[in-house]
């Protein structure tokens, strides 16, 4: 199973329940990378999407503690479990976890590939997401040259969980 992020430089998320900046080449790679595949979120992360509509070509698992939530065109469940079996008939390598931060915090073991957008900035913030860089059973496998978007840096980063035998 994927995730799919972008990180300030101190692994900040969002603010307020929005995302820090919006730059087009991140915006563009996540559709790249989601669109046809299944995504898994929060009822927040939903939330903050055009119209609170799911996203469209892509299969979307929302976990809500909200009983009774409908939602046209996305899967409700009411766990990170329910999540789990709602995603078991798709190929883990098409699974992508997209937010918010307890949904990640709480998907992450499930992981075994993070697509991270490092932004070269410390913005104000009030989410983040747990320091891969900290975690020693991720490792880098892949990074893309330094990007500008007006005067902010940032970079593309894959990161994968060592394999078993990797981890002594």
């Amino acid at each position: 199973m994927n995730l799919i992020v972008a990180v300030d430089k101190n692994w900040a998320i969002g603010y307020e329940n929005k995302l820090l900046i919006s730059i087009p080449e991140d915006m563009r790679f996540f559709r790249e990378e989601t669109t046809g595949k299944v995504v898994i979120m929060g009822r927040n992360t939903l939330e903050t999407f055009p119209g609170g509509k799911p996203l469209k070509n892509r299969t979307n698992i929302i976990i809500t503690s909200k009983p009774n939530v409908q939602i046209n065109d996305g899967i409700i469940v009411h766990s990170v479990e329910e999540a789990l079996k709602a995603a078991e008939g798709y190929k883990t390598e098409d699974i992508y976890v997209i937010g918010g931060a307890s949904i990640y915090k709480q998907m992450l073991k499930y992981c075994d590939v993070a697509h991270v957008t490092k932004i070269d900035y410390a913005y104000h913030a009030d989410t983040y997401f747990p320091n891969l860089d900290e975690m020693p059973e991720w490792v880098i496998t892949a990074e893309s040259d330094e990007r500008t978007y007006y005067d902010i840096e940032y970079g593309f980063y894959r990161y994968e969980r060592k394999k078993q035998t990797d981890r002594e």
